[in-house]
C-alpha cells in the first residue's frame, strides 16, 4: 500500500506524479476550476455525526479493540470504514467524476501515496488542513514527516503508513528467490506477480539491471518496461497487481511476488516471507487528506488526531507492521511486543534505507514522463 525522493533519515516523504501532462489531460474538473490555490481550508470544530473513510486493505488494527472500533467508542461517531483502495490510479480514477462535480463520494478522508496526493491537490480536488484543527497530529508527527517534498508546509495531507517494496516469496515453493532478477528465471513462468504501480514496479527492473535510477535515462526506463512487456507476453508474469497479490499468495497461484513490506496479516500463507531484493529497494509512504465536498471535516480532523496518539497509533503499527509516523510508539512496543519494536522493516536506520530509490519519476520533460507513464500503462492493461 502504497508512497514516495524521501529524507533518508527515515522514509520522509515521497515522488512526484508520473506524468505532468497527463495532468493536464485530466481537464479541469475540482471545485475553484480545478487549481489548488483557490481550495479552502477543510473546517473544523465539535465532530460528531458519521464518517466514511477509505483506506488501503490492512492499513487499521481490526477487531472490537482495534481502530475503527475504539474511534467510536471514544468519539461516539458512527465510523464507516471501507478497505476499498487497491491501486493509486484505480482508485482515482473510479473517484475523479465525483470530485470534478465537488464530490467526495461522501468519504471525508482517504488514503493514497504521496505523488497521487500531489496529484489530487494540483488538480484541486483535496482540501487544505488546518494545522490548529490538529493537534494531536503536529504534536506527536515524528521530525522527519514534519514536512515532504511533495507537501513542505503540509497544506493537505498527513502521513499514514510508509514502508518499502520489495518481493514476496512462498518459502516452500521457491525458497531461492532473493532478488528481482530472479523473478524472470523462465522456471518461474506464470507463477509471479508484479504491481501496477509504475514507481513501485519499474526502479526495481531498474536496479537489477545495474541501473542507478537517479542517473537512469528515459530510454533507460522504456528499456526496462520493454523488458516487462516481453515477460507479459511470454507469460513469465502471471499477471500485475495492485494490493490484491496477497490473494494469490494466499492461494498458492504463485511463488512470488513484487509487494509491500507490510502485507502479511493480509496473506493467508504461512510461508509467505516478504524480502529486501539483494538487488535493489524502493521506499514509499501514503498519506491521509480530505477531499473536496467531504460531508464531515471535523470528524476527518478527529479521526486522524486519534490516529495519532501514541497508544493508538502503537496498535496501528503492531498490526499493520509498516513504518509509522507517529512519535513515542516505539517506546510502548518495546515492553508491549518487541518483536515489531526491533523489526528493520518497521523502524529502519538511516545507513538501511540509504541505498533504496524512492519511487521516482522517469527524468525529462512532462512529455518524456508522459511517454514512459503511457508505455508502463500499456503493458500492466494489456
Amino acid at each position: 500500500m502504497r508512497s514516495k525522493s524521501r529524507s533518508r533519515a527515515l522514509i520522509a516523504a515521497g515522488a512526484a506524479l508520473a506524468a505532468a501532462v497527463a495532468l493536464a489531460a485530466c481537464g479541469g474538473g475540482g471545485v475553484g476550476g480545478g487549481n489548488a490555490g483557490d481550495i479552502t481550508v477543510a473546517k473544523g470544530g465539535p465532530a460528531s455525526g458519521s464518517v466514511l473513510i477509505s483506506n488501503w486493505p490492512g492499513y487499521v488494527a481490526p477487531g472490537a479493540n482495534g481502530t475503527v472500533a475504539q474511534f467510536q467508542q471514544q468519539t461516539g461517531i458512527k465510523t464507516t470504514y471501507k478497505d476499498d483502495i487497491n491501486d493509486n490510479n484505480v482508485f482515482f480514477n473510479k473517484l475523479k467524476p465525483e470530485l470534478d462535480q465537488g464530490s467526495s463520494g461522501g468519504r471525508s478522508l482517504f488514503v493514497v501515496t504521496d505523488w497521487m496526493a500531489k496529484r489530487m491537490y494540483d488538480l484541486g480536488y483535496l482540501q487544505q488542513i488546518n494545522h490548529a484543527d490538529l493537534p494531536t497530529v503536529f504534536q506527536n508527527i515524528l521530525p522527519q514527516f514534519e514536512k515532504s517534498k511533495e507537501d513542505p508546509g503540509r497544506k493537505y495531507s498527513i502521513p499514514w503508513q510508509g514502508g518499502q517494496t520489495g518481493i514476496w516469496v512462498d518459502t516452500s515453493k521457491a525458497p531461492e528467490i532473493h532478488s528481482v532478477a530472479d523473478l524472470f528465471n523462465p522456471k518461474y513462468k506464470g507463477q509471479v506477480t508484479m504491481l501496477t504501480e509504475m514507481t513501485d514496479t519499474v526502479p526495481l527492473v531498474l536496479q537489477s539491471e545495474g541501473i542507478n535510477v537517479d542517473e537512469a535515462t528515459k530510454d533507460d526506463w522504456l528499456a526496462a518496461i520493454d523488458k516487462l512487456r516481453a515477460a507479459r507476453d511470454s507469460g513469465q508474469i502471471r499477471k500485475f497487481t495492485g494490493n490484491d497479490y496477497t490473494e494469490d499468495l494466499t492461494q498458492g497461484n504463485i511463488v512470488a511476488a513484487l509487494g509491500w513490506s507490510g502485507d502479511g496479516s493480509l496473506i493467508g500463507n504461512k510461508n509467505a516471507e516478504w524480502r529486501r531484493p539483494t538487488d535493489g529497494c524502493d521506499l514509499f509512504f501514503d498519506q491521509a487528506v480530505i477531499p473536496v465536498g467531504a460531508p464531515n471535516t471535523p470528524a476527518a480532523y478527529a479521526f486522524l488526531n486519534f490516529a495519532y496518539t501514541p497508544a493508538n497509533a502503537a496498535k496501528i503499527t503492531d498490526y499493520v507492521q509498516y513504518v509509522t509516523p507517529v512519535n513515542g510508539v516505539r517506546p510502548i512496543l518495546q515492553k508491549e511486543d518487541p518483536t515489531v519494536a526491533n523489526d528493520p522493516k518497521i523502524f529502519p536506520t538511516e545507513q538501511e534505507i540509504a541505498p533504496c530509490s524512492g519511487d521516482p519519476l522517469p527524468p525529462g520533460s512532462p512529455q518524456d514522463v508522459a511517454d514512459v507513464e503511457a508505455a508502463f500503462q500499456e503493458v500492466t492493461s494489456g
